[in-house]
């Protein structure tokens, strides 16, 4: 019988986050979510269900949405991982965060990072979404304050204000809901 203790276990991995290499040792069963926060001080990013279901622990991982309390951070190993810290702290987010104040999106701000990098992920892909579309998307992000129509308005109105800046939208984002 082998009495092996693997709760001393550790993986190396090579994981980047937020532009920034970090070469370490991680327990084969530790989330990433729990890495971020606990090892890297990041956060931002929320442990909500751990379950997958409310998209507090949203992260990008090459540029993909994924559930933070899913993935283990050793499946992360030669991964890029962007956080809320990182995209807000390079101006990514910045029309976001504006529109996000100026429509009262964000109240308690348990959901707010995942909403962000959700909209973000959206918006990257469909520069203009149609509020069915943004509707859609952020139907894996739980907010429990806003009841979702600040939140539509903010991601459409954000949608709207790149597209202005790129010369103009061809989406249906400013209909009414």
């Amino acid at each position: 019988m082998d009495t092996t203790d693997t709760h001393d276990l550790q993986l190396a991995v090579r994981i980047e986050v937020n532009g920034e290499v970090h070469a370490c040792r991680v327990e084969p069963r530790q989330h990433l979510v729990d890495w971020l926060r606990d090892e890297l001080g990041l956060k931002g990013t929320r442990v909500g269900c751990e379950h997958g279901v409310c998209g507090a622990c949203t992260v990008l991982i090459d540029g993909e949405i994924a559930r933070g309390c899913l993935v283990l951070a050793v499946q992360a190993d030669g991964r890029h991982i962007e956080t809320i810290e990182g995209l807000s702290d390079a101006g990514t987010l910045a029309d976001l965060q504006r529109s996000f104040s100026a429509r009262n999106a964000a109240q308690c701000g348990a959901c707010t990072s995942g909403m962000l990098l959700t909209a973000h992920a959206l918006l990257e892909r469909t520069p203009c979404p149609s509020r069915e579309t943004i509707r859609e998307q952020i139907s894996g992000n739980y907010c429990r304050c806003t009841g979702y129509h600040a939140i539509v308005d903010a991601i459409a109105l954000a949608g709207q204000e790149r597209q202005a800046r790129c010369g103009g939208c061809t989406g249906a984002a400013g209909s009414a809901a």
